[in-house]
């Protein structure tokens, strides 16, 4: 069971999520404006938050500022505006994914249970699947941690999967658009300068500890330096 933050000005459309979220099996715990979800998520553990985007106090990408800058939480935004600019912005922000009033719960919830998985590891607990290292770094997958030396390193959902696809394949290139097909839902679109966004947000949270993993291919793509043996 995870607890979810829901944040959104609309009481029908708490309700509505509430219901299928709690009906999954998690906790839910609300807040009616960005102010509040912010109280909400440093009142205790959150495992993911459904934000709405325009929310009275404090907008949800303004609440998606503030929670990054202390962690890596999964975040969904709800908004009712489909317009490319705005998806594109709250992906680069750092939000995990994207749905579009109006939208159907189950499938909301299907997504909020597809994140969990990816950030939590398997949900029925089935053996944590492995830990990768690349020199100093190391990333223990199921718990979505990743350390270098005695530092935690607080990625987004994005950053993580990004990070390992590339180290599981030192030397391999990857090009954006593979990074975005590995990465992201398939009914999430996103573009290329999306990508290098995460990648330049993961080069400047690695590099003041003394880790560089990233190696920009120019016309192709990305990949992990291959460490000397």
């Amino acid at each position: 069971m995870a607890t979810i933050l829901v944040a959104d000005d609309e009481a029908n459309i708490r309700d509505v999520v509430q219901y299928a979220l709690e009906r999954d099996g998690h906790r839910v715990v609300t807040a009616t404006n960005g102010v509040e979800a912010i109280a909400r998520a440093a009142e205790g553990k959150v495992d993911l938050a459904v934000l709405d985007i325009l929310m009275p106090e404090l907008d949800g990408l303004s609440v998606c500022r503030q929670l990054r800058a202390r962690g890596g939480l999964p975040i969904v935004f709800l908004s009712s505006r489909a317009e490319e600019v705005d998806r594109i912005l709250g992906l680069e922000l750092g939000g995990d994914d994207y749905v579009t009033k109006p939208f159907s719960p189950r499938e909301l919830a299907t997504r909020v249970k597809a994140l969990l998985r990816r950030t939590q590891g398997t949900l029925d607990g089935s053996p944590p699947e492995q830990t990768l290292a690349h020199g100093a770094l190391v990333m223990n997958v199921p718990r979505h941690e990743v350390r270098v030396g005695d530092d935690r390193v607080a990625l987004t959902m994005m950053e993580f999967a990004i990070l390992r696809a590339l180290i599981e394949r030192p030397g391999h290139v990857l090009s954006r658009e593979q990074l975005m097909n590995r990465c992201y839902a398939d009914d999430t679109h996103v573009t290329e300068r999306t990508v290098d966004t995460h990648v330049r947000r993961l080069r400047a949270k690695l590099r003041p500890l003394g880790v560089d993993p990233i190696e920009t291919v120019h016309g192709l793509g990305y990949r992990a330096r291959e460490l000397d043996r």
